[in-house]
């Protein structure tokens, strides 16, 4: 699976190092289903996405929505689990990153987000 990294321009912040792209309809029902934790730098981008739900996983995560220009649409934050979230008709991805990132990286909605691709990993 790649791998981009997030960035908040309009923050100057980084949402997620090492962030999974889900493209596919396998990996995209999969999600982070099965994980125990997200740790800190990582993340989840769902490639089309507007809804998604936390049944069958461990812990909270922060759900971001982006539009087809990459502005943030909307955040759900510490989206426990066992829910179902709200459907965003605009969003064209979501972003699932650790709970409370989006806090500490000051993310709101109308913030302008890049994808980029993530550094390799060391040997």
């Amino acid at each position: 699976m790649r791998e981009v990294s997030i960035v908040n321009l309009t923050r100057g912040t980084v949402l997620a190092q090492r962030a999974a792209v889900a493209e596919t309809p396998g990996s995209r029902r999969r999600g982070l289903l099965g994980t125990d934790s997200l740790r800190d730098g990582e993340g989840l981008l769902i490639l089309p996405c507007r809804q998604v739900h936390t049944f069958g996983m461990r812990y909270p995560i922060d759900v971001v929505f982006v539009d087809k220009s990459l502005t943030v649409r909307r955040i759900t934050h510490r989206m426990r689990p066992g829910r179902l979230g709200t459907l965003v008709l605009s969003s064209r991805a979501v972003l699932e990153i650790p709970a409370a990132k989006a806090e500490e990286t000051g993310t709101q909605r109308g913030d302008a987000l890049d994808f980029l691709p993530a550094p390799r990993a060391r040997s």
